[in-house]
């Protein structure tokens, strides 16, 4: 790895031996990311950070696909990673922290880049199918010629929980070609989702009680979401460099019900957007290369909400309103320049040095009634604009043949997402949501040690975030937070023997409120200090892995999250839990495999999410002991 930072890549080959039922399954064996599941495919995601959610999830992760974000920057949703397809991905990156100047709105606490496989020779066509015990079926196809190759992933389920089944289906494309001078890639992603979903169980530890578990509060509750996305990749060299134009397009809707909220809202979203990534490389001489760059991007997004049944906390509360909530349309553009240079000071010594700049404007229209509903505040038609400046310096020492150390300083900052900006509260005022920013400060060491038997990643990071906005558990919105965040992650492979190998890692953060908050609500009262709810000070992963014979590998993997507040006054707690799981693969012949893998061995009874509102204590409990058994085909190729 040549760059400064913390950056993970997972192979296309350990992707396929895990076999995600849920991105989540594949993401949190890596350090400092701690996704949690919640019911079906819906989850909310933290690398180097909390879990968080409503527009502080949205915005503060940047989700790409080869290279392209999924979603236009004011239009993020907290279950991004169930559009990519991740499950036929030639690799998985994970940056954790704000990545480099390439990278710029919603890339605060870190990005996951989703990968589709290039043509390169293989099988003419994979087949991989399984069968859970939880009544759970997956089937993926991947098709390859000599310039193209397809994907198709369909998942179907009945759900563990009463009344969760689950439809999920996932499409894929790339080709490559040359066009005079021009070296062209072209791929198309989409997806689509009808999922009957799962509430809260709500009780102290109710997650412990297993037909409780089983149950659905919300048997009414869904999500249908469907997505698709297409871009073309052109490449050639212009005098003594090399440019990258990337034009895309992107679509999305989403319905769901709002389960997670007492008054039992339906959401509809969607936005359409198109943009334009450009990057000219020049070696200006054998020590330095510079790259600048440009990205503009143009979407039109909408939201409505509606209630459709009567609620009230006691007799006379009009707070929630039944009828229509919001229905607001916008229009956003973004137009951002970035340059970095590369210059070797030493044959031992690197520098890296980035800078980008980036504009923002919204233009947002409602047909919703203006005014103060009950609780929700529907603001009149206006325009706002942002714009940040985001530095970034790193510098990478080779010390040894074996170890490379390195420093990096990157500053990661977030245009508010549309929803932060007009989806109101009553006790909201438009326009005092600001550009949220996070300094990053990193240092670290990666190599090889023991003769090559050991690789090993250590990072060490320090982070500030001001303007923090983010909405609490009883759904108010706090547009001025600020949080620190300190850490250390440690990842490894060891082997042990030539056929039995150790990996895994070791995350410890501490991460706590700058501000204080006092509110009516004492579970939500933010004391400056306070650790920030829903962030594991302990978080691990470790796998002993067995190639027994040349046919046969065992795996045995254990995942460790720690106890973690789960409101923001640090009066309640959620223990913590260890997974244990095991995976076996066999080699029938060259191309046929049979695969078992048995999660939660042991049958633990813990929770996916726990967290305490509106005066409960809150679960997503996790799935009891299950076994998946499959196969794996490959047909024709080399």
């Amino acid at each position: 790895m040549t760059e400064p930072g913390s950056i993970t890549v997972l192979s296309a080959s350990a992707i396929s031996d895990i076999n995600a039922d849920h991105p989540a399954e594949v993401l949190n064996i890596l350090p400092g990311v701690n996704i949690q599941m919640n019911s079906g495919q819906e989850h909310l995601l933290a690398i180097r950070s909390p879990v968080l959610n409503a527009g502080a999830g949205q915005g503060s992760f940047l989700i790409l696909e080869n290279g392209v974000p999924t979603r236009s920057p004011a239009f993020g949703n907290v279950n991004m990673l169930l559009e990519p397809h991740h499950e036929v991905a030639e690799a998985i990156e994970v940056i954790r922290g704000p990545g480099s100047a390439a990278y710029g709105s919603n890339a605060v606490h870190g990005l996951v880049n989703i990968i589709l496989e290039e043509t390169v020779p293989g099988p003419e066509l994979d087949l991989r199918g399984s069968v859970s015990s939880l009544n759970r079926y997956k089937a993926d196809i991947i098709g390859r010629g000599e310039r193209f190759q397809g994907a198709l992933s369909v998942l179907d389920e009945t759900g563990w929980r009463d009344d969760t089944g689950t439809v999920q289906i996932k499409a894929s494309g790339l080709t490559e070609a040359e066009f005079g001078e021009w070296d062209v890639t072209a791929w198309a992603s989409a997806s689509k989702l009808e999922q009957e979903t799962a509430g809260f169980i709500e009780g102290d530890k109710a997650y412990r009680d297993r037909d409780l578990a089983r149950s659905n509060p919300n048997p009414e509750a869904y999500r249908n979401a469907d997505s698709l996305r297409a871009a073309v990749r052109f490449e050639r060299d212009v005098l003594e460099g090399e440019l990258t134009l990337t034009p895309f397009v992107r679509w999305q809707e989403m319905e769901f019900s709002q389960h997670f909220l007492p008054n039992g809202g339906v959401e509809t979203n969607g936005h359409t957007g198109a943009g334009l990534m450009a990057a000219y490389t020049q070696e200006l001489s054998d020590r330095v290369t510079f790259t600048l760059g440009g990205d503009v991007d143009f979407a039109r997004g909408f939201l409505t909400e509606v209630q459709p049944e009567p609620f009230g906390f006691f007799p006379g509360d009009s707070r929630f309103p039944q009828g229509l909530h919001y229905d607001y349309s916008v229009e956003t553009q973004m137009g951002a320049l970035w340059g970095e240079l590369d210059w070797a000071l030493s044959e031992d010594v690197r520098l890296v040095a980035g800078l980008r700049g980036e504009a923002h404007a919204y233009d947002y229209e409602t047909d919703a009634p203006v005014g103060v509903n009950g609780r929700f505040n529907v603001v009149a038609d206006r325009s706002d604009d942002f714009s940040f400046v985001t530095p970034k310096l790193g510098v990478i020492w080779d010390a040894s043949d074996d170890v490379s150390l390195y420093a990096n300083y990157a500053r990661g900052a977030r245009a508010p997402q549309a929803s932060d900006l007009y989806r109101l509260q009553s006790q909201q005022v438009a326009g005092e949501v600001k550009v949220e920013t996070l300094d990053s400060f990193e240092i670290g060491a990666r190599g090889q040690a023991l003769d090559g038997r050991l690789l090993f990643d250590i990072a060490a990071y320090a982070l500030d975030k001001d303007n923090f906005y983010f909405r609490d558990s009883d759904r108010l919105n706090v547009p001025n937070g600020s949080t620190e965040h300190f850490g250390i992650e440690a990842q490894g492979v060891f082997d042990l023997t030539d056929t039995l190998r150790m990996q895994g890692n070791v995350s410890w953060s501490d991460q706590s409120y700058t501000f204080t908050r006092v509110t009516g609500s004492a579970s939500e009262t933010i004391t400056d200090g306070n650790q920030i709810d829903t962030a594991p000070e302990w978080l691990g992963d470790l796998a002993l892995i067995w190639e027994a014979t040349e046919d046969l590998e065992l795996a045995l993997s254990a995942e460790y999250v720690g106890e973690y507040f789960t409101n923001p006054a640090n009066t309640r707690t959620y223990p913590g839990h260890t997974l244990t799981n095991l995976r076996a693969s066999y080699m029938l012949n060259d191309s046929f495999e049979l695969f078992g893998i048995v999660r939660n061995v042991f049958d633990l009874e813990y929770a996916d999410r726990a967290d305490f509102a509106f005066g409960s204590e809150r679960y997503f409990p996790g799935e009891p002991l299950n076994l998946t058994v499959g196969i794996r085909k490959q047909i024709g190729g080399n």
